[in-house]
């Protein structure tokens, strides 16, 4: 598990896979994120966005989303981890979010 500012400091290195549903995405994400709801995650269809060979620092709102898909990505034979506390913690430490229409973001 990685925590929000350890994969904000490393979000260069990292992809950032957002599951949530699309309404909480578009009201407010990790600028740069990959949005793939977990449904997709769970059946497979990471294929195609995900860069081969770049870590993947997955987040939903509090982290059981993210820790699911995490845990299926590694089963998978992808380097995974579930950001702890997930977005939520994110908005906590004072991190940016941006909502789709590219004003400032919110968890919802």
């Amino acid at each position: 598990m990685a925590t929000a500012r350890e994969v904000y400091e490393r979000k260069d290195d990292v992809q950032i896979l957002d599951v949530r549903e699309p309404y909480e995405w578009e009201a407010g994400h990790v600028e740069g994120s990959i949005h793939l709801p977990l449904a997709q995650v769970m059946a497979g269809g990471e294929q195609g966005h995900l860069t081969s060979g770049r870590p993947v620092m997955v987040v939903c709102k509090v982290g059981n989303r993210s820790e699911l898909a995490a845990l299926m990505l590694q089963a998978r034979g992808i380097e995974a981890e579930n950001v702890e506390g997930g977005l939520e913690d994110w908005a906590r430490e004072g991190l940016p979010i941006v909502a789709s229409d590219g004003g400032p973001g919110q968890v919802a």
